[in-house]
């Protein structure tokens, strides 16, 4: 019997756009002719399906699920070629009932997806009957899965529009302040749909990517400036060029310098010194801020909260613990948005699947 390679199953789920699982199966049992195994297939009726499997399916839905005692959250992304068949109820039960099953098998790949059952049937080919009967290809692109660990918790956000999720996964230090926190981390989800933070904080930053962006910073700032001192606005002082862009470059050296140079200024301007312990936490924040601007760019705790733009996630994290009396860390966050990282005009959606499995 011939050797079923890899290739072989690629060549021939590019050229029939059928299952993966289903043209290794036809190869076997062609013993690996190509053209038999094109013929099978068509015979078997997965034909209608695998003639839509060229077209890019590049719009759809976002889908969230959170178990009833928020200790699993799962999201997925499953695609459609138009924006009116993601609107579709059935597509929309389509996403749900995939999401659901995700859960509650423990999925952790779209292989394994692909090959597992739901409703009596391997799921692939409960797809085929969906994409035969809505009329378009559909794709499930990704997805992910949260658990809570003891004494933690789960949540998750679909925006309005169905394009953007988010799920979220915190740590607490007992189940009471685990459960009190459900409501306050669908906000920070909803804050992470709409600023779409990379990371989660200034210490998963790599400090050779922080040095470029500081020097990227820099001209941009200058550039600014520069347009600005040709308008001679008034209302427009020139921004200032901070030392760092991140609080991981913010040694303790470098802020234990900072508040000695706070402490002279202050002498300088000869404030009585009994009132320095007042002002000096209020300077090394704006220090700090100002020398972290690339965290509040690209990281959830950096983040100005889109509900009270004077404080990071950071800060209302903390008065939240003091308000529920315990401790909240946030662990993962996941954000998908449909269609985020594909190029319509150029990538095949369907091959850039296949290759993924």
């Amino acid at each position: 019997m011939a050797e079923i390679t890899a290739a072989m199953v690629k060549e021939l789920r590019e050229s029939t756009g059928a299952g993966m699982m289903d043209c290794k199966n036809a190869l076997s049992e062609t013993d690996g002719d190509f053209d038999k195994a094109v013929q099978l297939l068509r015979e078997k009726g997965l034909g209608k399906a695998a003639k839509k499997a060229d077209r890019l399916a590049a719009e759809g839905l976002v889908s969230v699920k959170v178990n009833d005692d928020f200790s699993s959250v799962t999201i997925t992304e499953i695609n459609s070629e138009t924006d009116f068949v993601a609107k579709n109820d059935q597509f929309i039960s389509l996403t749900k009932d995939t999401t659901a099953h995700i859960q509650n098998n423990s999925l952790q790949s779209v292989e394994e997806l692909y090959s597992s059952t739901i409703n009596g049937v391997k799921f692939e080919e409960y797809l085929k009957s969906q994409i035969a009967t809505i009329g378009e290809n559909l794709v499930v692109r990704r997805f992910a899965t949260l658990k809570s660990s003891a004494n933690g918790v789960v949540n998750g956000y679909i925006h309005t529009n169905g394009r953007i999720g988010v799920i979220i996964a915190a740590a607490c230090d007992s189940a009471e302040i685990a459960s009190k926190s459900r409501d306050f981390l669908k906000q920070i989800c909803m804050h992470i749909a709409a600023m779409k933070p990379s990371y989660l904080s200034y210490e998963e930053l790599d400090l050779s990517f922080v040095e470029s962006e500081y020097k990227a910073l820099v001209a941009e700032l200058e550039k600014e400036n520069e347009e600005r001192r040709r308008l001679k606005d008034p209302n427009k002082r020139e921004l200032k060029i901070p030392k760092f862009a991140s609080r991981k470059q913010l040694s303790e050296e470098i802020l234990k310098q900072a508040e000695e140079d706070i402490k002279a200024e202050l002498k300088a301007q000869g404030k009585p010194e009994k009132i320095w312990d007042n002002i000096i936490p209020g300077k090394m924040n704006s220090f700090i801020a100002d020398n972290s601007q690339l965290d509040s760019k690209l990281t959830l705790m950096g983040q100005f909260y889109v509900m009270d733009d004077k404080k990071t996630i950071e800060q209302v994290i903390t008065e939240k613990e003091k308000e529920l009396g315990g401790k909240i860390k946030i662990v993962e966050f996941i954000r998908f948005e449909v269609g985020e990282g594909l190029e319509k005009k150029t990538e095949d959606f369907a091959a850039e699947v296949a290759a993924q499995l």
